[in-house]
């Protein structure tokens, strides 16, 4: 599985994702800084990537594509530095391995994880 990690998130998720064997990319490493979020959104779609974020868009832009792809891990806490909640997005990567590959849309939210499979 491969992890595209939104422009809005800090470039030190991918080395907290490479200490636990997953692949991970930066959104700043291969696009633009001023993308929107479609253009991220396609990217990841059509290259196989798990979409990794904080912003609520790629949630909304799934449920008008209609699509199974690309799966997205939204993050909605109040800190989302990989020291915070590193541990957590990892245990779920790993705990909804076959939703993420098959199509889903999981919410880390303070109080519990939301899983929703594609299409929404």
């Amino acid at each position: 599985m491969k992890i595209l990690l939104d422009a809005c998130l800090s470039p030190d998720w991918v080395f907290l994702f490479r200490e636990h064997s997953i692949q991970a990319i930066h959104w700043s490493s291969i696009g633009s800084c001023i993308a929107k979020d479609v253009e991220i959104f396609r990217y990841a779609g059509e290259n196989g990537y798990v979409l990794f974020t904080h912003d609520l868009d790629f949630g909304a832009l799934l449920a008008q594509s209609g699509s199974c792809r690309p799966s997205v891990i939204q993050a909605r806490a109040q800190d989302i530095s990989p020291d915070s909640i590193g541990e957590s997005i990892c245990n779920i990567i790993r705990q909804f391995e076959a939703e993420l590959l098959n199509g889903a849309l999981i919410t880390l939210l303070p109080d519990r994880t939301k899983v929703r499979i594609l299409p929404i």
